[in-house]
């Protein structure tokens, strides 16, 4: 019987142990994404896609205004049809 109960405690630590050690990880991941860093914004040419520089101005080849680049992850995925 002292066995069956050692057994059961075992289990049940072993068990609790488990469970706290997912739980850190879980605070853990949540700290990083709220540390993420802004995005960076850059800006190219309407006419050269790929002129791209970190501050406004003009486009060395054409001169025209550079406008802020959207990123592929802000716009939503456009569905095929087949």
């Amino acid at each position: 019987m002292k066995k069956l109960m050692l057994m059961a405690v075992a289990i049940l630590f072993s068990a609790a142990t488990v469970f706290a050690a997912s739980g850190i990880n879980a605070v853990s991941d949540t700290t990083q994404t709220k540390k993420a860093k802004p995005a960076k914004v850059q800006y190219t040419c309407t006419m050269h896609p790929e002129v791209l520089s970190d501050k406004p101005g003009k486009c060395p080849k054409c001169g025209m205004t550079l406008v802020k680049k959207v990123g592929a992850e802000k716009k939503p995925a456009a569905k095929m049809k087949m």
